[in-house]
């Protein structure tokens, strides 16, 4: 595992990590579409193809068989697409803040992998729109990572202070197997970075995740 503390110490915001982190986030975003919903809306073209041909034919049982399947299949891709943009940047992060927008990603997934959530990131309110933004994908990056590990954890918690010389301290803990992958401690390094800020990994009995943003972070 690595080390305690594999980012450098807070600096100014490096251009090229930034920019390698949106490479690896679009790149990520390319393979996800195209190999969901752009494969998934193929197949209902060839699935609209089959009910003309079966409709032409007079097989109109079998026609509405391929529609169901072509409609089903489609709501599918609907509520991927809904689900990208939900945690790209939820309407709610921007309308309601990012307790609000944090609580809405965990409930989603405390129902999708039959996750406990423990939640408190009030101290966040106070970071600036942009920070919001960059934590809230941290986040989201943390927990999705946290639910790939074999096996997966049954309870998270993350909470947010502020201590008493200004800085914020985000803590993302969790009881499943310990995270090992490189490209995973990467990717939180570069957006760490880009945030100015220290980013920290611990194993003992789960994973946990110590992100450390400077006072200047704040509104």
């Amino acid at each position: 595992m690595p080390g305690a503390e594999p980012s450098p110490d807070p600096g100014s915001p490096r251009l090229a990590d930034l920019l390698i982190a949106e490479q690896d986030e679009r790149r990520r975003l390319a393979l996800f579409l195209h190999d969901g919903p752009v494969q998934t809306l193929a197949g209902i073209a060839l699935m609209l193809d089959a009910v003309d041909h079966s409709i032409s034919s007079e097989r109109l049982g079998e026609a509405k068989s391929i529609l169901d399947q072509a409609v089903t299949r489609q709501r599918e891709v609907i509520r991927a697409l809904r689900d990208l943009s939900f945690s790209l940047e939820p309407v709610v992060l921007r309308d309601r803040g990012i307790e609000s927008a944090v609580g809405a990603l965990t409930d989603q997934m405390g129902n999708t992998h039959q996750i406990e959530f423990d939640v408190d990131v009030r101290a966040a309110e106070q970071l600036g729109e942009k920070v919001q933004a960059a934590l809230y994908q941290i986040v989201r990056e943390t927990l999705n990572g946290a639910v790939r590990r074999l096996p997966p954890p049954t309870s998270i918690s993350i909470d947010m202070t502020r201590t008493e010389d200004g800085r914020f301290v985000l803590t993302v803990a969790d009881n499943g197997a310990e995270e090992r992958r490189r490209g995973f401690f990467d990717t939180l390094g570069e957006r760490a970075r880009s945030l100015d800020a220290r980013i920290s990994f611990e194993s003992d009995a789960g994973t946990t995740i110590v992100l450390e943003l400077p006072g200047s972070a704040a509104r």
